[in-house]
């Protein structure tokens, strides 16, 4: 479990293709401090296992379901990630509460730059319109933001400058593939009511 919080931006070191997995080499000298084989981190909001730790960087093999499901499989020796490394039970919970599984791929569709802080709207798969809400929690290749309008296939949030600086959204441009994952509470919630009886 993540909060959404970004700790560092990353850089991929290496991308090595097999046949079914991709196994990407990462920078991250904060991130990797407590790191052991087997640990998660999130990278663009994607939860990855740990295979090895080495020098700051650390290694995770992304399988094919990932790769389908995220916009990781786009990623290339030198760019940029953001990374986090697993909530403690005693930690603070700045965001709010994030899996690291991707619900879907969306897509940078505007930016209206302000004179601190800029407004990014994002394309919205059809089928995660019912989870946002305006000021809902959204999670955009791992950052945790609040939903400023939400409508049938696009949403917008605010940028404030921390975030356009500590993470890869300052960089992102119109057209830029980015991993989104709804609120898992309102997921629950739709379920619940779902099977309830009426």
């Amino acid at each position: 479990m993540f909060t959404g919080i970004v700790e560092e931006l990353g850089e991929i070191e290496a991308v090595e293709s097999a046949a079914d997995l991709v196994k990407l080499t990462i920078r991250g000298p904060l991130v990797t401090q407590d790191a052991v084989h087997g640990a998660s981190i999130a990278v663009n909001g994607v939860c990855l296992t740990v295979v090895d730790v080495k020098d700051g960087s650390f290694t995770a093999d992304v399988i094919q379901e990932t790769l389908d499901k995220s916009s990781l499989g786009g990623l290339e020796a030198g760019s940029r990630v953001n990374l986090e490394r697993p909530v403690r039970l005693a930690d603070r919970l700045g965001g709010h509460l994030v899996q690291g599984h991707v619900d879907g791929v969306g897509e940078i569709i505007s930016r209206e730059p302000g004179e601190r802080w800029d407004v990014v709207t994002f394309s919205l798969p059809a089928h995660l319109s019912r989870y946002l809400v305006d000021k809902g929690s959204i999670t955009i290749d791992g950052i945790s933001l609040t939903v400023v309008e939400a409508g049938a296939d696009r949403f917008s949030v605010a940028l404030i400058p921390t975030t356009l600086s500590l993470t890869t959204l300052g960089d992102k441009k119109p057209g830029d593939p980015v991993n989104l994952e709804v609120d898992v509470v309102a997921k629950y919630v739709e379920k619940l009511f779902a099977g309830s009886p009426r």
